[in-house]
């Protein structure tokens, strides 16, 4: 299959920058209809890629190129086939949503014949319909963003490069926004999608998890659980600090590493020869001696944070 976002050997070092470049040897190779997700913390290079990908910025060495032109060489012939929406809202505050539409049909040259039928099926994918009025620095987080997205796909895009769409909206309209996204991925349109949510990229096709400008690891969410070296148990018991106790103690061999998430803890346990089971047995013994009250203690399927904390754990140790 062809790909139609290509990056070799990326790296991008800013003049005022000292030690690690904001972006080090990043490959990237993206078919069409691929929805792919960027996942890291701020400061890993997540946004520097999809500035130098959409050419709003050149890189400091390295070759990229979107739907075959090379976005350094050929940065207008690229760019007529990207639509980008940048992590902050660009967008005129003072336009309505319908001004703000029209307006970037104007910059993408939308014909006059094409324009209104174009117009109305974005705000009808995005639900914009009863605000077209309404100033766009009167919508909520969630509006922003649809309408951010509506005017990034005005001109029917081949390619969308999404800087953390979904930072700063509600749960509701985070859920929205990729069902929206979804049915772009279905319509054929490839996505290159950066964000700090572990749970969003496991919605992708494929990830490349970024951590201080490098690509840890790139594949499928099944692919990246299934090379994890231990399986995960999660425990939930009161009292808390009892509970922590026992998980902690150095003579409960077994556990690797554990973490809290919410009310319950995480533990990354072996995967070799039944471990998990008989750790869960241990565990069992022990929050029973301690009269513990047990709410949960199973083995679940590992996270996509669950990979990206062992690799980051690996990476610094490494270091």
């Amino acid at each position: 299959m062809e790909n139609v976002i290509e990056a070799h050997d990326i790296t991008k070092k800013y003049p005022s920058q000292k030690g690690q470049p904001a972006v080090a040897g990043l490959n990237l190779a993206i078919p069409k209809g691929q929805l792919y997700s960027l996942v890291g913390p701020d400061g890993a290079g997540k946004t520097t890629t999809l500035r130098i990908l959409s050419t709003v910025m050149e890189q400091s060495s390295g070759t990229a190129s979107v739907m075959g032109y090379d976005v350094r060489k050929h940065p207008e012939k690229a760019r007529r086939h990207i639509g980008y929406m940048p992590q902050n809202f660009s967008l005129y505050p003072d336009l309505s949503v319908l001004e703000n539409l029209n307006f970037f049909a104007d910059i993408h040259q939308i014909p006059a014949s094409r324009r209104k039928e174009r117009i109305a099926e974005m705000l009808s994918f995005t639900r914009l319909e009863q605000f077209t009025q309404r100033r766009a620095g009167a919508l909520s987080g969630g509006m922003k963003k649809k309408l951010a997205l509506a005017c990034a796909l005005v001109h029917d895009p081949a390619v969308l490069l999404l800087d953390e769409p979904s930072t700063g909206v509600d749960p509701v309209s985070r859920r929205e926004l990729w069902v929206i996204l979804a049915n772009v991925v279905q319509q054929g349109v490839t996505i290159l999608v950066s964000t700090p949510y572990m749970d969003e990229a496991e919605r992708c096709h494929r990830v490349g998890m970024l951590y201080g400008g490098q690509m840890l690891v790139d594949g499928t969410p099944d692919e990246m659980t299934a090379r994890l070296p231990f399986e995960i148990i999660e425990v939930k018991a009161k009292p808390r600090k009892a509970m922590r106790q026992i998980v902690s103690e150095n003579e409960i061999g077994g556990i690797l590493e554990w973490r809290p998430v919410g009310d319950r803890l995480r533990l990354a346990v072996a995967n070799h020869n039944g471990d998990s089971l008989r750790m869960m047995d241990t565990l069992s013994s022990r929050f029973a001696e301690a009269a513990l009250d047990v709410r949960l203690l199973r083995r679940v399927r590992p996270s996509m944070e669950d990979v990206f904390v062992h690799l980051v754990d690996e990476q610094r140790r490494a270091q």
